[in-house]
């Protein structure tokens, strides 16, 4: 039951960086013709979704709750 615990803590914890921290995405355009190379870089910084984000939340916090210690 720990390891569960402590993969919910991951989860929740991913889940609420995920609403903060975009992600950055890297595309090469270009034109190869032999040797030689023309092209461009472009960067994009995306977010996940909301949904997503309040899922992983959930899905964290139900992984802490049942795999929280029982006291016996």
């Amino acid at each position: 039951m720990k390891s569960l615990f402590v993969i919910g803590l991951a989860v929740l914890i991913l889940g609420l960086g995920s609403l903060f921290v975009p992600i950055p995405h890297r595309e090469r355009h270009g034109l190869r013709i032999g040797d030689a190379s023309l092209g461009i870089t472009t960067q994009h910084d995306e977010k996940v979704p909301p949904v997503v984000s309040a899922l992983m939340i959930l899905a964290g916090g139900g992984m802490l709750i049942a795999g929280r210690p029982r006291k016996t």
